[in-house]
């Protein structure tokens, strides 16, 4: 989404990377897992992430997931640096803000698609009542309703 600010163009991040490396082991034997990395991914963009075995993507989407650390650098999300979070701020952010789309589902499969997403809601402390509202809203956003 494009903004304009007194004449500038700008767009809206919603991740920015800026200069992360991530290094594994000691000084005998460093591993550079990533190695000053800096992007970022504007709102309604689609992003895909490739590269060889070994070249460090999940490295990269552990780090952006607050999953790792980095060894250096900053990773920002809607504008707030996730990088330093303390255990309970993380916890927070993890809970609230990340989501995961996984190849093979992860989902409980006893359970509908529905279902485990009110599970999640309902983890998160959403009362009873706001549940059913909150998955419509979400999947009217994401173009699912049929859930």
């Amino acid at each position: 989404m494009q903004r304009e600010i007194k004449g500038v163009n700008t767009m809206e991040n919603i991740l920015k990377i800026e200069s992360i490396e991530k290094y594994y082991g000691n000084k005998s034997s460093l591993t550079k897992a990533i190695n000053n990395i800096s992007f970022q991914v504007e709102k309604g963009e689609f992003v895909a992430i490739m590269g060889a075995s070994g070249s460090g993507k999940t490295t990269l989407l552990n780090c952006i997931s607050t999953i790792d650390k980095v060894t250096s650098g900053n990773i920002y999300v809607a504008g707030r640096n996730i990088t330093n979070l303390n255990g309970k701020e993380l916890n927070k952010f993890r809970r609230e803000e990340l989501g995961f789309i996984f190849q093979d589902f992860n989902l409980l499969d006893t359970l509908t698609a529905y279902e485990n997403i009110a599970l999640a809601l309902s983890i998160q402390g959403v009362k009873p009542d706001e549940i059913d509202a909150r998955i419509r809203e979400v999947a009217r956003e994401l173009d699912i309703e049929s859930v």
